[in-house]
């Protein structure tokens, strides 16, 4: 079985947001599959995807301030700046996390460990919402 569609999810603000209920909901058919891969794509890039901690939200707190420590706003060397001082760190932190996941799916739902969740990383100040390709690959 071979099946892909794209949803959008809702705009949010900036930092890190627990999505895994949103495109789970949008995905029906992942009940009817007993074993394969889903493949969880962005199609942008000023946001990404990773997978972590599902319960304490002070997680996702501690991300964004890592991230925006860690790749800062307004810095000299940037050249990439006319969508404002959000932008160009942005794009770099969309590649640190990455734009895909690759996630095990078994009797019908995702095998995620316990404690974990899809992250959504919106790194602009604002973004809209986000479009997601999700290729479901099983039986």
């Amino acid at each position: 079985m071979w099946i892909q569609k794209e949803i959008k999810l809702k705009a949010r603000q900036r930092g890190f947001h627990l999505v895994t209920d949103e495109i789970l909901s949008q995905l029906p058919e992942l009940k009817t599959c007993s074993v394969g891969m889903l493949n969880v794509f962005i199609k942008h890039t000023s946001a990404s995807l990773t997978i972590n901690e599902n319960a304490d939200p002070t997680v996702r707190q501690d991300f964004e301030r890592f991230f925006n420590q860690t790749v800062p706003e307004n810095e000299p060397y940037y050249l990439h700046t006319d969508e404002g001082s959000d932008d160009m760190p942005s794009h770099l932190k969309s590649s640190l996390l990455g734009c895909s996941l690759n996630l095990p799916v078994t009797n019908g739902r995702l095998n995620l460990g316990i404690w974990q969740g899809i992250y959504l990383c919106e790194h602009r100040n604002h973004g809209g919402s986000r479009a997601l390709v999700l290729t479901l690959n099983g039986e």
